[in-house]
């Protein structure tokens, strides 16, 4: 914004900044389904709940790989006995580090921002979260949008 420089700068109200909310997510490439999972930060605990949750909609007999970034909560100590567990469904392929553009998921994330929070003001963060899960219940059935933006690497 400019202001003349002999005007007094304007005061601006806004609304808090510091508040968030963690959402992790992933697309089958087979259908387009998307599964995410909303929750209060990013840590080893909430990545596991996220990975049973995957785990549930697998389709059976079906091998996942899960591309993931090198994000620490991902190699967290805490998570081994489940990926012993479930070794024969499921890999977890680490991307190469400071390469976030790689992971399909960042397209998902990009596309969702512009949907449900590009030019708006949101006064409460309660306001943010409901726009951003309305576009989520959209991606919940099998969705050829998001196959082919995933799809492609």
């Amino acid at each position: 914004m400019w202001v003349p420089p002999e005007v007094k700068d304007p005061v601006l109200i806004h609304a808090p900044t510091r508040q968030s909310v963690a959402c992790f997510g992933a697309v089958s490439l087979a259908s387009g389904k998307f599964v995410c999972s909303m929750c209060e930060k990013f840590d080893a605990r909430t990545f596991e709940a996220f990975l049973k949750t995957l785990l549930r909609h697998r389709s059976r007999k079906k091998r996942m790989v899960i591309v993931l970034d090198n994000a620490r909560y991902h190699h967290a100590v805490l998570l081994a006995p489940l990926l012993r567990k479930h070794r024969p469904a499921l890999t977890l392929l680490f991307l190469p580090p400071y390469s976030p553009q790689l992971a399909p998921i960042e397209r998902v994330w990009k596309l969702a921002r512009r949907m449900a929070t590009h030019n708006r003001f949101f006064a409460s963060l309660g306001e943010l979260v409901t726009a951003v899960e309305t576009c989520f219940d959209r991606w919940r059935n099998p969705n050829a949008v998001l196959q082919r933006l995933c799809g492609i690497i």
